[in-house]
C-alpha cells in the first residue's frame, strides 16, 4: 500500500474511532502528499555501517508534543538541553486537547517531525497499520548501540512491540500503583489489621457501617465510581485472580470477563451494593462525587491509584481532623500468592516518521539526542527543573519548590519530554509519610503485576470492533452487579460479543499468540 493511502487510511480510523475510544480527533480533508524515504531498517543500509557511537550529533532537531499547561514554558530548560546535548531544538508544542487532531493531519501531510511524541495507547494502537505499511522507522536493533537507550527495560519494550519489531522509545511510567486506601483511624478503633484477602475487606466494610464511626447512620464502607477499570473493579478482580484484559488458560487467550474470576467480583460488589456497604448508584457516580464522600468523612474505603492517598489525607482532614489514612496492596488471590492489575510500563511513546528522518545516519542521530535524554543530568533536568530553582536536595532526595508559578511557566511543561521517570532518576521526598509508602509498595508490587498478554499482539477485528463490543460487556457487568441480570443474562450478553465478533478476536489474538511462541 502508498504511503499516501496508509496516511489515509489511519486518518480514516482514527476519525472512526474517536467516539469509541475517546481519541478527540478532527476528522477535516487536509491536503495530502506521498511520503520521503521508505527505506527499511532491517535491510544493511549503507548508513548502518557507521556504529552509533560516531556518528556526528544531531545539529536540529525538531519535536512535537502535547502541551499540558495553559502556555508554552519560559525557555529556561530547553536553553539547558540545548547546551548539553549539542543540539537545537524545535518543539512542536501543540494543546493536549487538540493533539491527536494535529497529529494526524500532519501524518496525513507527511509532516510530522524527526521525533512525534503519541498521545497515548489507543493513538498506538491505531498507528499499527501504518507502522507494518513502513512509514516510521524500526529502531530495535540500534538500541544496543547506545550508552543509555541499550538498558531500556526489555518487558517494557516487549510491550511496545509491534509484530516482534520495536518502533518507539517509551516514557516510563508506573506499573502497579491500584491498591486500597482505608482509614486507618477507623480500623484501629475496631482492631482491624490491613486486609489482605477480599474476605478482609468485606468484613472491614460490614465493621466500619454497623460500627457507623461517620455518625448519623451515614457510613459508608466503599466509595466506588462510574469506571471499570481504575473504580475499584479492575483491582478488586485482580485479588480474585482475574487477569489483566486477557488470561491464558490451557495455552490459549481467553478475556478476562469469561473467566470465574470476574464473575466472583461481580458477584462481590453485587453483595457489596445488597448489603449497603457500598454506595447504591456508584454506576453512575462520579469521580469527584467519590472523592468527596472520603474527604467529607463519610466512606471508609477507596480502591484505586495509592498515591492519591497524599490529596485524600490533606483534604479529609481539614474536615475530619483525627482521619488517619493507610494503604495496602499486596492481597492474596485465590491461588495463595498476592497479585494486582499492572499498567504497560509506559505512559506514551515518541516514534521517529520515515518523512522527516532520510536515512538511517540520521535516525542514530535523533536517537542519540534521545540517549542524552537517559542520562541521569538530564533525566532529573525533566522530571524535577533546576536545582535550587524548581527544587532543592535534602537528606538526598528531591524536595520541589511550592511556587506553583515559577513550575507552570518554567519547568511543568517539560514533563511531556521527559523519558525516564524512576529508574535513572532521583528520588523524590513526599511531605507526608503514607504517601512514602504508597510509592514503595508500588515499587514492591511490580514482580507480581498482572499485565495484558496481548498488548504486542493485533487483532484486526479488535481494531474495528473493539470498543463497541466492549460497551455489551460493560453493560452487562454493571447489570449484573445491580441485579437486573443473573447468570444466564449474563450469559446470554456474552455469546451476543462473540456473535458480533468477538470469537473473531479470540481467534486472531491467539493465532498472533501462537506466532508470538514459536
Amino acid at each position: 500500500m502508498s504511503s499516501f493511502k496508509q496516511r489515509a487510511k489511519w486518518v480514516s480510523l482514527l476519525c472512526a474511532a474517536s467516539m469509541l475510544v475517546g481519541v478527540t480527533a478532527g476528522c477535516g480533508g487536509d491536503k495530502e502528499e506521498e511520503a520521503g524515504a521508505t527505506t527499511s531498517p532491517t535491510k544493511a543500509a549503507d548508513a548502518s555501517a557507521t556504529p552509533a557511537a560516531t556518528v556526528e550529533p544531531l545539529k536540529k532537531i525538531t519535536i512535537m508534543l502535547p502541551l499540558k499547561t495553559p502556555e508554552t514554558p519560559a525557555d529556561k530548560v530547553e536553553k539547558i538541553l540545548e547546551e548539553k546535548t549539542g543540539t537545537q531544538i524545535e518543539f512542536q508544542w501543540v494543546p493536549d486537547g487538540s493533539y491527536d487532531e494535529k497529529f494526524q493531519a500532519s501524518f496525513a501531510t507527511g509532516t510530522l517531525p524527526q521525533a512525534s511524541y503519541i498521545k497515548n495507547q489507543a493513538s498506538f494502537l491505531l498507528l499499527r497499520d501504518s507502522i507494518k505499511n513502513n512509514q516510521f522507522w524500526e529502531i530495535g536493533p540500534l538500541l544496543k548501540d547506545f550508552p543509555n537507550l541499550k538498558n531500556l527495560s526489555p518487558e517494557i519494550l516487549d510491550n511496545t512491540k509491534v509484530e516482534g519489531k520495536i518502533y518507539s522509545l517509551y516514557q516510563e511510567g508506573p506499573i502497579a500503583r491500584q491498591g486500597v486506601i482505608y482509614r486507618k483511624d477507623w480500623a484501629d478503633k475496631l482492631g482491624l489489621a490491613a486486609p489482605k484477602t477480599t474476605d478482609d475487606i468485606y468484613n472491614m466494610l460490614k465493621k466500619f457501617k454497623e460500627a457507623d464511626l461517620a455518625g448519623n447512620k451515614n457510613t459508608l464502607g466503599l466509595a466506588d465510581r462510574n469506571d471499570l477499570v481504575y473504580g475499584a473493579f479492575k483491582t478488586l478482580s485482580s485479588y480474585f485472580g482475574t487477569p489483566n484484559n486477557w488470561g491464558v488458560e490451557n495455552g490459549k487467550l481467553v478475556p478476562e470477563f469469561m473467566t470465574k474470576g470476574y464473575m466472583d467480583t461481580m458477584k462481590f460488589m453485587k453483595k457489596l451494593r445488597d448489603e449497603d456497604l457500598i454506595n447504591k448508584d456508584f454506576p453512575v457516580t462520579s469521580k469527584t462525587d467519590q472523592q468527596n464522600m472520603m474527604y467529607t468523612g463519610r466512606a471508609g474505603m477507596y480502591i484505586g491509584s495509592m498515591p492519591d492517598v497524599q490529596t485524600m489525607q490533606d483534604k479529609t482532614g481539614k474536615n475530619v481532623k483525627e482521619a488517619q489514612y493507610d494503604v495496602a496492596n499486596n492481597l492474596l488471590s485465590p491461588s495463595g500468592k498476592p497479585a494486582t492489575w499492572g499498567l504497560p510500563g509506559y505512559r506514551t511513546l515518541v516514534m521517529f516518521p520515515k518523512s522527516a528522518i532520510k536515512n538511517e545516519t540520521e535516525l542514530k542521530q535523533v536517537l542519540g539526542f534521545f540517549d542524552k535524554l537517559w542520562s541521569p543530568e538530564l533525566a532529573n533536568l525533566l522530571k524535577y527543573g533546576v536545582e535550587n530553582e524548581h527544587h532543592t536536595i535534602k537528606d538526598g532526595k528531591v524536595v520541589m519548590t511550592t511556587d506553583q508559578k515559577i513550575l507552570d511557566k518554567e519547568y511543568q511543561a517539560y514533563l511531556a519530554l521527559a523519558l525516564a521517570d524512576q529508574t535513572v532518576v532521583k528520588e523524590a521526598s513526599y511531605p507526608i509519610p503514607v504517601r512514602e509508602k504508597a510509592e514503595k509498595i508500588s515499587l514492591d508490587a511490580v514482580p507480581y503485576a498482572l499485565i495484558d498478554p496481548t498488548l504486542a499482539l493485533d487483532s484486526k477485528t479488535y481494531n474495528e470492533k473493539g470498543a463497541r463490543l466492549a460497551e455489551i460487556i460493560k453493560d452487562a457487568t454493571y447489570k449484573f452487579m445491580l441485579g437486573d441480570i443473573d447468570e444466564n443474562g449474563y450469559q446470554t450478553a456474552l455469546k451476543k460479543w462473540q456473535d458480533d465478533g468477538g470469537a473473531k478476536i479470540i481467534e486472531e489474538y491467539n493465532a498472533a499468540y501462537a506466532a508470538v511462541k514459536k
